[in-house]
């Protein structure tokens, strides 16, 4: 079940995150950048066991990104990664979001879900704040992607 995380799950999105960081897929996040971010974060649980986490954040009044999706590896393909782009989608439609972003390398996953590949410069330079401690700072070699939410959700499925 897709639900949105409580402070007891802020262990388990940790080590998902970071295994995926250690092979240089998502950007490490500290214990304390998770707990004060909870509220951002969506997690996957299936038997009491997060099995995937996503979180979206707000940037601008019209803009939020889909950040630290990570599904545990021997539970990938079962749909749960769709589902916590889903949730996030959803929130971001409820909020009034126009467009959610993600700067990802798997762009396949995101294109079948609805998600199109952009240019950098598109985005705003508030995005890019967090970028300044990333290892990969200037050379990025993430590909950023969006989904215009007034389009995807006119009378239609999110496809997931």
């Amino acid at each position: 079940m897709t639900r949105k995380a409580l402070l007891k799950d802020a262990t388990d999105i940790y080590r998902l995150i970071n295994h995926y960081a250690k092979e240089g897929l998502l950007l490490p996040r500290s214990l304390n950048s998770i707990y004060e971010n909870i509220r951002d974060f969506w997690v996957f649980e299936r038997e009491g066991q997060v099995l995937g986490c996503a979180g979206l954040h707000v940037v601008w009044e019209d803009l939020a990104e889909i950040k630290s999706l990570a599904v545990r590896e021997d539970c990938r393909g079962q749909g749960i990664g769709p589902s916590l782009v889903e949730a996030c989608l959803r929130e971001a439609k409820e909020l009034g979001v126009k467009k959610v972003f993600v700067l990802t390398y798997a762009c396949g996953f995101f294109s079948k879900l609805g998600f199109e590949e952009v240019e950098k410069t598109q985005l705003p330079h508030k995005v890019w704040r967090e970028c300044i401690n990333c290892v990969k700072f200037p050379s990025c070699d993430e590909t950023a992607m969006w989904m215009d939410l007034e389009r995807a959700f006119v009378g239609q499925s999110l496809g997931v």
